[in-house]
C-alpha cells in the first residue's frame, strides 16, 4: 500500500479508499469481514456518505470501528449537504445536520475528512466557508473539501478563506477513470474526463490538491461484462447506469487497447485501468468499493504498475502502434 497526506490530518491515508455502500447492518458478519480484511491489506481510509443506505453504512462503519478498537488508526472520509427531492440540501443548516447525524452514527467524536457531497452554484460559497470552518475549529472535523464541485467553484471558496484568514478546502472529489464519462450517473456530478475538462485536469495538476476520485473503475466497466451486443440485458441498477454512463464506442475502444496492454504486462484490465488513474500527473487518492479481499489485494498490485508515458498516451487516444 502507498499512502499521503492531507494538512489538517496527522495520519497517513492510504491511496487505495475502500467505499462502504456494500456493507449494511443485516450483513453484519460479511460486512466486518469485508473491512478486516481491506484493513489487514494496509487500507486505512475509508469512504462513506450521510446519505449511503439511509445512514445504515456509516452505522455499519462506526460498529466496526468502534469493536475493531481502530479509530486512532483509520481514517474516515464521510459526505455530506445531499440534494434530495424536495431542495437542494447544501446550506449551513444541512450541513450542521448531517455532521451531527454522522457523528452519532460512526461513534465518534470527530471525522477526519468531511466532504460536501454535491455543490449548489446558486449558494454563495462564504456562508459554507465559514460553517465549515466554525466545526473545524470545535474540532468536530480535521479536513474538508467538496465532492463534484467544480475546481472554479472550489477557487471562489479558498479565495474567500484566503481573504479571511480561514482555512481552506484541503480536497476535492471529482470522478475519473480510464473511461470517459459520457452522461452523468446521477445529477451535479463532476467528471475530470474528456476533452472539455482539460482545464480541470490541469488545475489538480498545477496545485497538486490532493483528488479522491470516485468511480475509478467506472462502475465495473472493466469488467469485461459489458459489450456493445449485450447493453440491454442489464437490469440491475448499477449495472444500468454503467451502460447510460461508460458504454459508447469511443470507451469500448479503450477497453480493447487496455486488454492489449493488460495481455502484454501480464495483468487484469482493471489494473490497467486504476495504474491509467494513478499515472495521471496529480495527487491521487482512488475510491474503490471492492467485494472482497482479493479484489482489493488485486487493486494495491496495481498501485506498483507504473505506466510510461506513451502507454497512457496510447490507452487514451489508440494512435500509432501500440508501445509494447
Amino acid at each position: 500500500m502507498r499512502y499521503g497526506t492531507v494538512p489538517g490530518i496527522e495520519k497517513p491515508i492510504s491511496r487505495l479508499v475502500q467505499g462502504t455502500v456494500m456493507i449494511r447492518s443485516h450483513i453484519e458478519a460479511a460486512s466486518f469481514q469485508l473491512l478486516d480484511a481491506v484493513f489487514a491489506l494496509g487500507c486505512n481510509t475509508f469512504d462513506s456518505a450521510h446519505i449511503y443506505a439511509q445512514g445504515d453504512c456509516e452505522r455499519t462503519l462506526g460498529r466496526w470501528i468502534h469493536r475493531r478498537g481502530v479509530r486512532d488508526q483509520v481514517v474516515i472520509l464521510t459526505k455530506c449537504a445531499h440534494h434530495n427531492e424536495d431542495r437542494p440540501r447544501v446550506t449551513p443548516f444541512d450541513i450542521t445536520s448531517d455532521l451531527y447525524d454522522s457523528l452519532a452514527r460512526l461513534q465518534v467524536d470527530t471525522i477526519d475528512l468531511y466532504l460536501l457531497h454535491r455543490d449548489n452554484p446558486a449558494v454563495p460559497v462564504e456562508p459554507i466557508v465559514d460553517v465549515l470552518n466554525e466545526h473545524l475549529a470545535a474540532g468536530r472535523i480535521r479536513a474538508f473539501g467538496g465532492s463534484n464541485w467544480s475546481h472554479h467553484r472550489i477557487e471562489e471558496a479558498n479565495a474567500y478563506a484566503a481573504q479571511q484568514g480561514l482555512t481552506p478546502f484541503a480536497v476535492s472529489s471529482p470522478h475519473f477513470s480510464l473511461a470517459v464519462q459520457v452522461k452523468e450517473p446521477w445529477e451535479n456530478c463532476i467528471s475530470l474526463t474528456g476533452a472539455a475538462q482539460d482545464e480541470a485536469r490541469a488545475y489538480y495538476a498545477r496545485t497538486q490538491m490532493p483528488l479522491f476520485t470516485w468511480s475509478s473503475l467506472a462502475g465495473g466497466f472493466f469488467s469485461g461484462r459489458f459489450t456493445p451486443d449485450n447493453l440491454d440485458t442489464f437490469t440491475e441498477y448499477l449495472d444500468r447506469l454503467c451502460v447510460q454512463s461508460y458504454c459508447y464506442p469511443d470507451n469500448f475502444a479503450r477497453l480493447a487497447r487496455a486488454q492489449q496492454l493488460a495481455a502484454a504486462r501480464g495483468l487484469t484490465v482493471a489494473q490497467v485501468a486504476l495504474a491509467y488513474v494513478f499515472g495521471q500527473p496529480w495527487n491521487e487518492f482512488a475510491l474503490v468499493g471492492v467485494n472482497n479481499g482479493a479484489e482489493f489485494a488485486a487493486n494495491v498490485t496495481a498501485l506498483e504498475v507504473d505506466l510510461t508515458p506513451a502507454e497512457l498516451a496510447w490507452l487514451e487516444d489508440g494512435a500509432g502502434a501500440p508501445p509494447f
